[in-house]
């Protein structure tokens, strides 16, 4: 098969780029442009997609022996993943970016070029493991080594994405491995820090970069009963579940630390109370995407709610009606209770180790 190799400048990119090149494929690396001003992304272990990053990424492809390009899709990132990223604090919701950018860059942008130019697959660095049947099937699982399972952020794909995709390092046994394969391929990233945080937000203040962009809006912290408490300098800035940086003058009546129960972006306000007033047991979710048929309201399966977070056992019910059956909304009831979850958080339904789909969630609440 032709593939192109999503080269990030890091170690998991590089090896599964090199291990489609043992493979048999014909592999072309490219790396991905994602700011027109490039020394607003950070350089150095925190980050990706910088001016050393792409240089790693260029180094990289010589080692491997394939040829190397860097496609320009800036305009593409800050049209969908940063302007959703604004949009959605500004309407009081917590988006993923990295889910955004695996659902319009890696898996829309890139894989649809990649299509209109004659290659068959893209291949990345992600930990997932794809599970072919003997009928050409595919079903997405979870990574071997569950610590980097990225299975996640990549539910949002869709079955039609999944069959164009590679993810070589899906059955890795840890990290560590990787590093030393790297290192026994003579690959100069084989101990390069991994990326953390938010590639666009340079300096890691995400606070620092909404206000930026969407300015000064002083308004009003009050606990459940609306009693004012302090003032805040942009709702925007808060997400559900936020403990520190409450701008509150003095402690709840108990003694016990206050956190952000939640965002109303028409009225300016954030709104505070106990840690326990977070606990929720039902999660209401919209714009779905599945991977097969979607599971009975009786059929037992986990969901989770953030990228690193504990999958929860639940029962999901698909709800209302609309011309896309699949893409109707759901109702989740938790087996347990969940704290902070928050509105614009990806929820990814799982049944064992296989992702069956993916919502956003809208609202929660305690049944």
């Amino acid at each position: 098969m032709r593939v192109l190799a999503a080269l990030s400048g890091g170690v998991d990119s590089a090896v599964a780029a090199a291990r489609a090149v043992d493979a048999g494929h014909d592999v072309v690396g490219v790396h991905m442009a994602l700011s027109r001003n490039r020394d607003q992304f950070r350089t150095g272990s925190r980050g990706c997609c910088s001016i050393e990053d792409a240089g790693d990424a260029r180094r990289a492809a010589d080692v491997v022996g394939i040829p190397y390009y860097v496609w320009d899709l800036s305009e593409k990132f800050e049209q969908t993943v940063v302007a959703d990223f604004l949009a959605e604090y500004e309407a009081g919701r917590t988006p993923n970016p990295c889910v955004r950018c695996n659902e319009h860059i890696k898996f829309a942008a890139l894989l649809d070029k990649a299509l209109a130019l004659g290659f068959d697959a893209v291949c990345t660095g992600h930990y997932a493991r794809i599970v072919t049947h003997d009928d050409g099937s595919r079903e997405l699982h979870r990574a071997r080594d569950a610590a980097k399972d990225q299975s996640y952020v990549l539910a949002v794909m869709g079955p039609e994405r999944l069959a164009r995709s590679m993810f070589p390092l899906g059955e890795v046994s840890s990290k560590d491995e990787v590093r030393a394969e790297a290192a026994a391929r003579g690959l100069s990233v084989s101990a390069k820090p991994d990326s953390y945080d938010i590639c666009f937000v340079a300096d890691g203040d995400t606070q620092g970069f909404l206000r930026e962009r969407l300015g000064s809006r002083p308004g009003p912290v009050v606990d459940a009963s609306g009693e004012v408490l302090g003032e805040h300098d942009g709702a925007y800035a808060y997400t559900v579940g936020q403990r520190k940086g409450l701008a509150i003058g003095r402690p709840a009546p108990d003694g016990k630390p206050r956190y952000v129960l939640a965002i109303e972006p028409v009225s300016n306000t954030v709104v505070v109370g106990s840690r326990a007033e977070l606990a929720v047991d039902v999660v209401e979710a919209d714009e779905a995407v599945w991977f097969t048929e979607p599971p009975g309201p009786a059929e037992p399966v986990t969901v989770q709610v953030r990228a690193h977070g504990e999958p929860v056992a639940a029962f999901v019910e698909r709800v209302g009606a609309g011309a896309d059956d699949d893409a109707r909304p759901l109702r989740v009831r938790l087996a347990g209770e969940l704290s902070g979850v928050a509105a614009g958080q990806s929820l990814v339904v799982y049944r064992g180790t296989r992702v069956l789909g993916q919502a956003t969630v809208a609202a929660t609440s305690r049944g």
